[in-house]
């Protein structure tokens, strides 16, 4: 499946940016915590997280996500840190292109369609945390062509 590059009107953003964020948070730790029970996600990396926040923004949505890792679990944050210790900021697009690993966040780093600001060596660290997930393979829905 090919995700195009493609921006939300500015009307769904300043919506979004209205609504309760707490979901956007859980929704996303809900994800993460199963990634790590499911062990796609290395311990030694998940170790060196412990205690940092992090900040999720999906910019054409308003939306955002608020999170810590501590005692071994992803947790929500219901409010953002004045300092995250690491932020993203993509437009939906973006994100959706590096899930799916049509796009790598480097590519989209440089482009300027990916914005990752705060400690360096904690960028790095989820990074390289992600390029080494091996993502389960989904199953092919019949009737769509890839």
């Amino acid at each position: 499946m090919n995700i195009p590059k493609f921006k939300l009107p500015g009307l769904v953003a300043r919506i979004g940016g209205r609504l309760p964020q707490w979901p956007h948070s859980l929704t996303l730790i809900a994800g993460l915590n199963a990634a790590a029970k499911m062990k796609l996600l290395p311990l030694d990396s998940l170790a060196l997280l412990e205690g940092r926040t992090f900040l999720v923004q999906v910019l054409d949505t308003g939306g955002q996500a608020n999170f810590t890792y501590r005692n071994g679990l992803f947790r929500p944050l219901f409010s953002a840190p004045q300092t995250p210790d690491l932020s993203f900021r993509a437009n939906l697009s973006a994100f959706m292109q590096m899930i799916a690993r049509q796009e790598d966040p480097d590519t989209l780093f440089f482009n300027r369609e990916l914005s990752i600001e705060g400690d360096t060596e904690l960028g790095l660290v989820v990074k390289n945390m992600l390029d080494a997930v091996e993502w389960p393979q989904m199953p092919k829905l019949p009737g769509l062509s890839h």
